[in-house]
């Protein structure tokens, strides 16, 4: 094997990390599918990773990669090395930070803007970026499943050769998938590039739309950014549909990891006294969930059969073992004890032990809030009008995947060792907040069956 060739070569000299053939190594995962990978590419793979170490950046990135390519190999397969998640630029689980109440901004005539201000202004530029940043990610994963559905099409590519989707699904699939990077598009600024204005454009001419939004992602976006797109697409088998499932749950874990942020700020502005910002952060948290509805509607393009095929080579990675979701619901209200102790928190550690070690809830800096005359009155009413509405959105959110799962699966078991359909049908209607309850007004037209088209 060339392969083996280039990493006996790599390793017999500097060894060094930005020059490691990632190329060559992806490529051939690719080529059959890292749930085939020849035994010797591994072994070899698993004796250069010692020498690698995380002193730097490139070191980090590739000791990553390998513990990511290895999974299998480790006999530590699961959900997170599914995805690739640890090579994406998302928020690792850690503490909410609760900071005192501080001044409000201010500035006066004589002097420049008190510290406090500063700090505030600081922490609302912080997070401004960090929102721009996770709608990048959210287009370069939607642009990226939509490049490989152009490419496929036109025979310009032979990766995951097997059941490729009839051209009526695919143009589908350009529909849908423009329509589900619209929103982080507007947000970014560059959303009439694609629509033109008009997202009813992308209905009228598909394959343009599609290749406008990948346009738009791929212009000024560096090196780094590409290697991260494309060392994240280690599929199990070589079955066309694997690359868009792969992609679609990477960017359900954009947005939950998103939605999680938003509110761990909620959290911090309701335990500080500020009812308007802690609004605003559910509000937004609820924008991304809803605006993330066409993704279901894409993924129900997959084909069940190929659906079945490469998922036979996914046993012991779940959804279940998704910490970002895990995340999102704890910081709403703590898990009941079973709930904690359930093969849900077990599957996610770091999560359990947040919650475990007295990480809040927007339950809890609701109910404290209030009790210390932080929260009343009309800022009363419109925290809690808008945790009814970021709570049915999640509702819907979960009836939906039920809906889907069930489609794709049927009765069958779920691939991480859990119970599957049955499981989702348990938890689906779970209350967000104990506190506050959903507010069915809210509802949105259903992503599979309103927005398939």
């Amino acid at each position: 094997m060339r392969i083996v060739l280039e990493l006996t070569s790599w390793s017999s000299g500097t060894a060094d990390p930005e020059r490691f053939p990632y190329d060559a190594v992806v490529t051939e995962f690719q080529r059959v599918g890292k749930h085939f990978v020849k035994k010797e590419l591994l072994a070899l793979l698993d004796q250069v990773r010692p020498r690698v170490g995380t002193r730097t950046p490139p070191a980090r990135q590739l000791s990553t990669f390998l513990d990511v390519a290895l999974d299998k190999w480790d006999d530590r397969y699961d959900y997170r090395s599914y995805l690739a998640l640890p090579l994406l630029p998302l928020p690792a689980a850690g503490p909410t930070d609760i900071r005192p109440a501080g001044p409000a901004p201010s500035t006066d005539q004589t002097g420049p803007m008190t510290r406090a201000g500063q700090s505030q202004q600081a922490t609302r530029a912080g997070q401004a970026g960090g929102r721009r940043e996770r709608d990048r990610l959210l287009v370069d994963l939607v642009a990226d499943a939509l490049a490989f559905e152009l490419a496929a099409a036109t025979d310009a590519t032979d990766l995951l050769p097997e059941q490729r989707p009839e051209p009526t699904v695919v143009a589908k699939r350009y529909r849908l998938g423009v329509r589900a990077g619209i929103s982080a598009l507007t947000r970014l600024g560059r959303v009439g590039a694609v629509t033109d204005p008009d997202p009813v454009t992308a209905t009228r001419d598909p394959v343009a739309a599609a290749t406008a939004l990948h346009r738009l992602a791929v212009a000024g976006r560096d090196p780094a950014r590409e290697r991260v797109l494309r060392l994240s697409m280690l599929p199990v088998y070589v079955s066309h549909d694997e690359y868009l499932f792969i992609r679609v749950l990477q960017a359900y874990e954009c947005v939950f990891a998103g939605v999680a942020e938003e509110l761990r700020d909620t959290i911090t502005a309701l335990a500080t006294g500020r009812p308007h910002r802690a609004a605003a952060s559910l509000a937004y948290a609820r924008e991304l969930i809803s605006d993330a509805g066409p993704l279901f509607s894409l993924l129900a393009t997959m084909q069940p059969a190929a659906f079945r095929t490469f998922r036979d080579y996914t046993e012991g990675a779940s959804a279940i073992q998704s910490r970002s979701y895990k995340l999102m619901e704890s910081l709403c209200r703590p898990p009941t004890p079973d709930r904690l102790d359930s093969t849900a928190y077990r599957s996610v550690p770091e999560v359990r032990d947040l919650v475990r070690s007295g990480q809040p809830s927007i339950d809890q800096a609701y109910r404290a809030a209030v009790h210390d005359g932080l929260l009343r009155g009309p800022d009363q009413a419109l925290v809690r009008q808008r945790m009814a509405a970021f709570a049915e959105a999640v509702l819907t959110w979960r009836r939906t995947h039920h809906r889907l799962a069930t489609r794709m699966l049927g009765s069958r078991s779920g691939t991480g060792y859990t119970e599957g359909t049955p499981y989702l049908a348990a938890v689906r209607a779970d209350p967000v907040f104990t506190t506050v309850s959903a507010d069915p007004g809210t509802t949105r037209v259903d992503p599979i069956g309103g927005c398939s088209e």
